[in-house]
């Protein structure tokens, strides 16, 4: 079995190698637009067999977590495991998919039976989207602006396009861009969908939550990563609007193994791409599907969460949790989407969660975005 998994740049096309097949050369250009807007996709993207039929050693725990006060959820993608390795904390959107009228707490601390010990953020966000916990505890979000909240002008409740580093007792300790404002750093962000506080205390933004709609580029077209020194102060940006390596459709999510590298979900191109820390392009991976949250683990095992995936978005590939290994690409387990009502994302099968985390003893959070709300729990019962 071929266990190289990036697609390696040759001259005007891609060799691209996966599980199970051969390598291919496909020309650089994207595939024929369908139905839906944003429908397309990286040509090399066709040639990657589904991953849908593997083993599930997890136990799937829905409605895991309670709000204070008789709250019920909202939507969440932001969820992050905090530095003891058995807390999670979790941006709730406030009861529904915004926080931009209300001014309850958002970010939410649960101990390991799911009970909220902490509630922090009353006032800050409008649509807390990603998050992250660095080595000293503080809690970063990224405040996206809802989808709609896209242009320079200010958004109605003055929220949103920020990153927001508070203390775990929630004191505002550092903000990154200019509240309600869309713009370029160093000084604004646009629709920033997740951060990364590395181990040296470097800030990496993924920004460009629209661009996953768009079949080619316009005006105002942006997906970018920025970096920023800890005490904020902005050092480069890289990647724009495409479906070449090292441009992007919206960049969703990030992570980083323990070699450093920078994993970002490329999620309107149905892949991660893989960078060192000054924006250098690594490899390219499709096999872990049309990903919305994405999380590695000091072992170096990724967690892959796709709630978008149906017929028009990423054709042929199944919603649901992919766990691999960061250091080979390959996959090893796959978690069926929910049964639901209605689907997550745009259409297709089930419903899956947004955003992913996992504790110290392998368990899996996943936050729902979608018809399914509030928090998922995977337990590991059958892992080796």
């Amino acid at each position: 079995m071929i266990k190289n998994y990036s697609s390696l740049q040759t001259s005007g096309a891609r060799l691209v190698m996966c599980a199970g097949l051969c390598g291919t050369l496909v020309a650089l250009s994207p595939l024929t637009a369908l139905a839906q807007r944003g429908a397309t996709g990286p040509a090399a993207h066709a040639d990657v067999e589904p991953i849908n039929n593997l083993p599930n050693p997890y136990e799937t725990q829905r409605d895991w977590g309670t709000l204070p006060d008789g709250r019920s959820w909202g939507s969440v993608s932001a969820v992050n495991v905090d530095v003891d390795g058995v807390h999670i904390w979790a941006g709730d959107r406030c009861g529904a998919n915004s926080c931009a009228e209300s001014d309850v707490d958002p970010i939410v601390k649960l101990d390991p039976n799911g009970t909220v010990v902490k509630a922090i953020g009353a006032g800050i966000f409008m649509w807390p989207h990603g998050m992250d916990v660095d080595s000293d505890g503080n809690v970063w979000v990224a405040d996206a602006a809802t989808v709609t909240a896209v242009g320079p002008s200010p958004t109605p409740s003055g929220r949103g396009h920020t990153v927001v580093k508070l203390s775990p007792d929630g004191e505002v300790l550092l903000t990154i861009g200019t509240s309600g404002v869309a713009g370029s750093p160093p000084t604004h962000l646009t629709q920033p969908n997740d951060v990364l506080v590395a181990p040296d205390g470097s800030i990496f933004v993924a920004e460009g939550h629209g661009a996953q709609f768009e079949d080619e580029a316009g005006p105002d077209s942006l997906s970018r990563v920025s970096k920023f020194a800890p005490d904020g102060t902005f050092i480069e940006s890289w990647g724009s609007w495409g479906y070449e390596d090292g441009q992007f459709r919206a960049p969703h999510s990030l992570a980083m193994d323990s070699q450093g590298r920078l994993f970002v979900a490329d999620r309107g191109n149905r892949r991660i791409q893989i960078f060192d820390q000054e924006g250098g392009h690594i490899a390219t991976w499709y096999q872990f599907s049309r990903i919305s949250g994405l999380f590695i683990d000091d072992n170096d095992m990724l967690y892959a969460i796709d709630s978008e995936s149906d017929d028009n978005y990423n054709p042929g590939w199944r919603k649901g949790l992919r766990v691999g290994s960061a250091r080979t690409g390959e996959v090893l387990y796959f978690v069926a989407e929910h049964v639901s009502e209605r689907p997550s994302g745009m259409g297709g099968y089930g419903s899956m969660g947004e955003g992913v985390t996992v504790d110290a003893a392998g368990n899996v959070i996943g936050g729902e975005g979608g018809p399914v709300q509030g928090l998922t729990k995977f337990v590991p019962r059958l892992l080796p």
